[in-house]
């Protein structure tokens, strides 16, 4: 269960969120629409609990994994994209296994590159695929398909789907499409 109870949140005199409430559905994945400035990343920042609202709370289950991918890739940029994609599944998997997971989404050739050597197309993908072979009760997503062209786009809207299937899921974007393509739920922000 993740619920948001009457969250506020300012920043000095600007209020970014103002009594905000609603209960995320579980296995289900929701789209937090809006436009830049509307409070979308600082709604995401509140319900993972990298920030405190000034009022109201963040219902959770106990000891609930999560998983994130925020606007900026946060990846270790001397590690290999191997390297950094096993810095969260461990053991799990094994080195081919991740070389195929990185091949469906384009990435090929890529395992055992360090990341200050991908493209930002390349960097995301490696930062989603982190985010989503990480064991999790929540997944997440601020933008996270930004940077990548059309075709990029419909393959990783594909592998998401398939390995977001049944999964809790709460994704940021200011696109349409997106949230046609992956979301079950959407709420539009600042409207």
């Amino acid at each position: 269960m993740l619920k948001a109870a009457n969250i506020t949140k300012k920043f000095g005199e600007n209020t970014v969120l103002n009594n905000f409430s609603r209960e995320f559905a579980d296995c289900k994945v929701t789209a937090v629409l809006g436009k830049s400035g509307c409070g979308k990343s600082t709604l995401l920042n509140v319900l993972m609990g990298l920030i405190a609202p000034d009022s109201g709370e963040v219902l959770r289950g106990e000891n609930e994994r999560i998983s994130a991918v925020f606007q900026e890739d946060r990846l270790c940029e001397n590690l290999t994209a191997s390297a950094n994609i096993r810095l969260v599944t461990g053991k799990r998997y094994t080195r081919e296994r991740i070389a195929a997971e990185l091949a469906e989404v384009g990435l090929a050739d890529c395992a055992d590159k360090p990341v200050r050597e991908l493209s930002g197309g390349m960097k995301r993908r490696t930062a989603l695929l982190r985010a989503l072979l990480a064991e999790y009760d929540v997944l997440f997503l601020d933008e996270p398909f930004k940077g990548l062209d059309a075709d990029t786009k419909r393959i990783v809207f594909d592998y998401c789907k398939r390995k977001t299937a049944g999964k809790t899921v709460v994704f940021v974007t200011h696109d349409k499409d997106e949230c046609a393509a992956l979301a079950d739920e959407i709420i539009e922000l600042g409207k």
